[in-house]
């Protein structure tokens, strides 16, 4: 008896078969079509402005500052991606505060630091994308990238099949960080 999982079962219909593997990423689709993105540039549709009201697990909150937080992106482009997000809906960089630009950096080192004790990255990708031309998903709420990199991390996949695999579970990320984070751990 034959099953549909054989390598010589046919299904009619579908043409010839090619040489390509499949790796289904049905969860990426939400991010492709930016249902996930504000409808407008108002604190009432921001994400980084909801975050905060949120559980630190349910909104993947790794640590809160004063005037600014770590969070993990929810569509990361590699395990340990965080957003330094500052508590205030401001989307460009010269409108922050002395105290939210010093908190910011702060929480940058201390993300790099966090990130490094606990994966041992090779490298870091930093960065803040400055408007929506200048690749900013979310360009009203001003965030700055912290991408832990490793050494053969951009292989083929994601440049030939717009696929990333990711190794471990956004929950169990944050768990893992904000546990390590300096300082006393959050809820």
């Amino acid at each position: 008896m034959s099953s549909a999982r054989d390598d010589d079962a046919v299904q009619d219909g579908v043409g010839e078969p090619d040489a390509f593997e499949r790796l289904w990423t049905p969860h990426r689709i939400v991010y492709i079509k930016g249902e996930n993105k504000p409808e407008s540039s108002d604190e009432v549709d921001c994400p980084f402005c909801r975050i905060p009201q949120m559980d630190d697990a349910e909104g993947l909150i790794v640590h809160r500052g004063e005037v600014a937080y770590a969070v993990l992106n929810l569509y990361p482009y590699n395990a340990g991606h965080l957003l330094i997000c500052p508590f205030r809906h401001v989307a460009d960089y010269t409108d922050l505060t002395a105290d939210e630009t010093a908190e910011i950096a702060e929480l940058t080192k201390q993300a790099m630091r966090t990130v490094r004790a606990v994966t041992r990255p090779h490298g870091f990708n930093l960065g803040i994308n400055q408007g929506a031309v200048a690749g900013a998903g979310i360009a009203a709420h001003l965030h700055q990238h912290v991408v832990p990199r490793w050494g053969g991390d951009s292989n083929f996949l994601p440049v030939v099949g717009h696929t990333k695999t990711m190794p471990q579970l956004l929950g169990d990320t944050r768990e893992m960080l904000a546990a390590a984070w300096p300082g006393e751990p959050e809820n």
